[in-house]
């Protein structure tokens, strides 16, 4: 641990340099780049200095104990001994924490796609739900949210739905949405009462690049189509939808929330891109089972890893088996009550996993 904080010091001190270097401000990406990676490694230089210095507090402390005679001195020693020494072992943990290899997508842009699964209208109602859910804590996020295409159910649900998220951070708090969600709850039009379980899924995928996934667009074909829905001038007079067919693999996008068939046909682009990057990621993962195996939930649309019980008023996430009684609240979008003990049940994984290596 203590090499890889000198090499962290080392090149932050190698950056502070370079970007002193007028000749750097000539390279506008190479800037962005080095402020980025400063950005990244200061906190933990930070916090290596303050390590540094507790463990000095805690050596001076020791020494003054071993000759300090007048008891009322030695109180306040061993208090601030104490203390100390509590801070140190805060900050050797946040070190190592600091130190864990890093997501190469965490700081990607998002993908998410919502759609209904069994339960019918009660299915799709919930999954317009989830949407508003996600779109509130992007608002409480400050990111920027864009829904790309969405199928609606005659009485106000979605069948399914594809959005954009884009804010520094996203997916590093996203990521752990994906799978099965499932509501138990009376639907409005149950006459006796019941309680009815439905469910939706969710896929989050990191907005890929051209860097991260090379898409061949002679592999593609495009139709372009009336936009339907609500929609405001132009778009359901013109044929501005845009419908992306990826035949190696018969995955279909569709567009149709800009005015501009460019527009559109660009994001449905994006999509397919972060779509195959997902799947070959999970593909991935495949080939590392004792890896996948591991960690909290797979990402699989698959797996259910949230039950949101209405008449209890209980969300309760299967993998960390943590129950909260707060689903008006969450619904609302306050979701980070349940994605802070996901990543630090994550962290404390790698964690475990680092000192048996």
């Amino acid at each position: 641990m203590f090499e890889q904080l000198k090499e962290v010091k080392g090149r932050l001190e190698e950056i502070v340099r370079m970007l002193s270097d007028p000749e750097c401000a000539k390279d506008p990406s190479r800037l962005q780049d080095l402020m980025k990676e400063q950005a990244n490694l200061t906190p933990v230089a930070q916090a290596y200095d303050s390590y540094l210095e507790t463990r000095s507090t805690i050596s001076d402390c020791e020494e003054m104990l071993s000759s300090e005679k007048d008891e009322e001195m030695r109180a306040l020693l061993k208090e601030e001994l104490s203390g100390a020494r509590k801070r140190f072992e805060e900050l050797e943990n946040n070190l190592r924490i600091m130190l864990l290899p890093k997501d190469p997508n965490d700081e990607k842009n998002v993908v998410v796609e919502i759609r209904a699964g069994v339960g019918g209208d009660e299915a799709a109602l919930f999954a317009a739900q989830v949407y508003r859910m996600y779109l509130r804590y992007a608002e409480a996020k400050g990111w920027k949210v864009e829904l790309t295409s969405v199928s609606e159910s005659g009485i106000g649900g979605f069948k399914e739905c594809v959005f954009l998220v884009n804010g520094e951070g996203a997916y590093s708090r996203l990521k752990y949405e994906s799978g099965v969600h499932r509501v138990q709850r009376v639907p409005e039009t149950e006459s006796g009462g019941r309680i009815h379980t439905s469910a939706c899924t969710v896929a989050i995928m990191p907005q890929a690049e051209e860097i991260d996934f090379q898409l061949d667009l002679s592999e593609c074909h495009f139709d372009v189509f009336r936009a339907s829905g609500n929609g405001g001038q132009c778009v359901n007079t013109t044929d501005s939808a845009v419908r992306l067919v990826h035949e190696p693999t018969g995955i279909v996008v569709s567009c149709q929330d800009e005015k501009s068939q460019l527009k559109n046909k660009d994001k449905a682009i994006k999509i397919l891109r972060s779509i195959l990057y997902q799947k070959e990621l999970m593909e991935r993962h495949d080939a590392e089972a004792q890896e996948r195996r591991s960690q909290i939930g797979s990402g699989d649309r698959s797996e259910k890893i949230r039950t949101y019980n209405f008449p209890q008023g209980r969300v309760t996430d299967h993998r960390i088996k943590l129950t909260l009684y707060r689903i008006d609240q969450i619904m609302n979008g306050d979701l980070d009550e349940l994605i802070d003990p996901l990543i630090a049940a994550e962290q404390a994984r790698k964690l475990a996993a680092a000192n048996e290596n």
